[in-house]
């Protein structure tokens, strides 16, 4: 509950305007209800009886432009409590996507991609949903009740003894059901999070259950997280359903009780009829308001748990962040040192990386290879900072990279990775993520070299072809070449090959890396292999083995001295290939 305090307290302080048109129109709309049922009762005892026609119809009057008044007020306050509610719900998505787009790797592993996506989207809906609802009912309710208790007590004090029992029995109720209702809700939104992640994970690893004929499975699993999440909203429906019959029940009790203690007055002459209506109006009302409340109370346990999980996603700070004064950014040339690198994942109880130094000078290329889970991806993750090394540093034209302005780092260095992803939209505008200011024949310099030239040309509409989300209509080849060409209209210094050209043929894996070194001599690439033939011509290779250099050298050189670069060598190549 204090989250969800501290959440709305910081999220409607803007909106301040809204908030105070929202409280004139309640408690203009609240006064107006309280007015009436006097005005009924004077009708009553002081007209009907009195066969007082002109007093009729002046009161009658007079109520209904009262009853005009609570209805156009009524319209202005769910007018400026909507718009409260979905500028609140704008603001808060706002600063979560900020924030989780300023989150290292470490911080999206820690929550999980799906789990990011609920609490953007459910988590977010429920807060706003209870600002809505209580913009309508906040002020309305207490004014209500309260004021309900005055009119009450002024109109007849002798069956004020019924709302001392009604009103703390009806509390007492709901006060129960509501706090069963809190683990119900938690419980509902993990289960949420869970859906997403296996809906998640079916969509984007469709080919893979059908080669594995694993639809049925996958539908049992999907169903059996489906299921946990009814199970959930039953528990919670179940307990809202018993809220508002028993909420009804003491309602109705109370007016049976009004009406048989009130006819025994009236009979007696204690009470006048106009008096006992208005009595049993104001009972009404009271009662009405603490239901109302009960809306707000039925919907503050699950924006309460929503607003928790929101909390952790804003609370919580990027491990790599900017810093307080960046560096003033030295001439670009893209030398790049690693010196005495160490990186160990979080909770984990070793480093990954140990003691790593080399040096990439500009204009040369550097490969980097070793073992499946030898660090190699770790460690170039390093450089644009996915991570940020754990000892040691990470230095770019002589500068600590923790040390740069983070859109300046970025600038300087493009990054190509395994797994290439392609946004919807066409072939133009994915190669100007890299510079949005690019023309045509830079798109198609970039084409030229990445080698994707020839089938953009050949479609028909070329570089405005359409691409789909995650360039599933591409082959895998096409779509690494495109990512390449990317990275490639960005024109940063550094570039890094995170294994991107496991992808392509032998031939066209040739063919780009001649055209790299033609078109882009000055630049320092970074390459990350498995294949041999990809970096045996590279001006140094760095020997990975479990997180260590092992051997730094030429590929000649290595061949004749580094036994586990002779090992990977021996395991793709004849030897005559590799002598």
């Amino acid at each position: 509950m204090t989250v969800l305090g501290r959440l709305l307290v910081r999220y409607l302080r803007p909106g301040w305007a809204l908030i105070i048109g929202v409280l004139v129109f309640q408690i203009a709309q609240s006064l107006a209800s309280l007015w009436l049922p006097t005005l009924q009762a004077d009708i009553i005892d002081d007209g009907v009886l009195k066969a007082d026609i002109g007093f009729i119809w002046r009161t009658g009057g007079i109520m209904l432009a009262i009853s005009l008044v609570q209805i156009l007020c009524a319209i202005a306050a769910v007018y400026f409590g909507s718009r409260l509610a979905m500028g609140l719900g704008r603001d808060i998505r706002s600063d979560l996507f900020h924030r989780v787009v300023a989150f290292s790797q470490r911080e999206v592993g820690q929550f999980g991609a799906p789990s990011l996506i609920t609490r953007n989207t459910n988590d977010v809906q429920q807060v706003q949903m209870l600002v809505q609802v209580s913009a309508t009912l906040m002020v309305s309710a207490p004014i209500l009740a309260i004021g309900g208790v005055i009119f009450a007590i002024q109109q007849d004090v002798g069956l004020s003894w019924l709302m001392a029992v009604s009103v703390p029995v009806l509390l007492i109720i709901v006060s129960l059901i509501v706090v069963r209702m809190v683990p119900a809700f938690r419980a509902m939104q993990r289960r949420i999070d869970r859906v997403n992640q296996i809906m998640r994970e079916q969509l984007t690893g469709i080919r893979v259950v059908r080669a594995f004929v694993r639809e049925t499975q996958e539908r049992a699993r999907f169903e059996k997280a489906s299921s946990d999440v009814m199970e959930s909203a039953v528990r919670a429906g179940n307990l809202m359903a018993i809220m508002f019959p028993a909420v009804m029940l003491v309602l109705n009790v109370s007016s049976v009780a009004v009406i048989w203690f009130g006819s025994f007055q009236v009979q007696n002459g204690d009470t006048q009829i106009g008096t006992l209506f208005a009595f049993l109006s104001y009972m009404m009302q009271i009662l009405m308001g603490v239901m109302m409340a009960t809306f707000m109370f039925v919907m503050i346990p699950r924006a309460a748990v929503c607003a928790n999980r929101i909390g952790d996603v804003l609370g919580t700070e990027p491990s790599v962040a900017a810093p307080a004064r960046p560096a003033e950014p030295p001439v670009p040339a893209g030398r790049v040192v690693f010196d005495h690198v160490d990186f160990a994942y979080p909770g984990a109880d070793d480093a990954v990386l140990h003691d790593i130094t080399f040096t990439a000078e500009p204009g040369t290329t550097t490969a980097i290879i070793g073992s499946t889970g030898s660090g190699k991806t770790t460690l170039i993750g390093l450089l644009p900072r996915l991570f940020d090394v754990t000892g040691g540093s990470v230095s770019l034209d002589g500068v600590d990279v923790r040390e740069y302005d983070p859109d300046e780092l970025w600038k300087r260095i493009g990054l190509v990775q395994q797994k290439a992803f392609l946004f919807s939209g066409t072939i133009a505008s994915n190669l100007r993520y890299g510079d949005a200011e690019a023309s045509d024949d830079d798109l198609w310099e970039a084409l030229e070299i990445a080698q994707a030239r020839d089938f953009v040309e050949a479609m028909p509409d070329r570089l405005q072809a359409p691409i789909a989300q995650g360039g599933t209509n591409v082959s895998g080849g096409q779509r690494q070449r495109l990512s390449i060409a990317r990275a490639l209209v960005h024109r940063p210094e550094v570039y890094i090959f995170d294994d991107s050209f496991s992808a392509l043929d032998l031939r066209t894996d040739a063919a780009l890396r001649h055209a790299l070194d033609e078109r882009l001599p000055d630049a320092t690439r970074i390459v990350v292999a498995q294949r041999v033939s990809t970096i045996q011509h590279a001006d140094q290779i760095v020997v990975l083995d479990h997180g260590r250099v092992v051997g730094i050298g030429t590929h000649d050189d290595l061949v004749e001295s580094n036994e586990t670069y002779r090992e990977i060598v021996e395991s793709q190549l004849s030897a005559q290939e590799a002598a």
